[in-house]
């Protein structure tokens, strides 16, 4: 592939620069033109991936209220993939230390 940026070649896991872990809770969001409920499929203190079939377009700014074990987080982000009809890649906006602390621990990644 002449021409092509090998950064693009690697896979959407190979780019992510945090550790994720499967975890399925709901996720009420506010993103585009959309309002919803969606779940996530898995999550890290970078991001998440929910599973949606709402049209989030990628680099569309998204608003994320979800429950973490005791703990309900109100999350910015923004779509980083997008596999229309099925999911969405949100890489976390201004997450608060102690919000990515909370979920380093509960999600037992380093």
């Amino acid at each position: 592939m002449a021409g092509s940026d090998s950064k693009d070649a690697r896979s959407h896991n190979e780019r992510r620069s945090t550790e994720r872990k499967k975890l399925i809770v709901d996720v009420r969001f506010e993103g585009g033109d959309g309002t919803g409920i969606a779940n996530t499929r898995d999550i890290g203190a970078g991001g998440l991936y929910m599973s949606t079939t709402a049209s989030l377009d990628t680099g569309t700014p998204i608003v994320m209220t979800l429950n973490v074990g005791p703990r309900t987080m109100n999350l910015n982000g923004v779509v980083v993939y997008s596999d229309p009809g099925h999911g969405v890649g949100v890489r976390f906006k201004n997450l608060d230390e102690r919000d990515e602390e909370f979920l380093k621990g509960e999600l037992e990644i380093a």
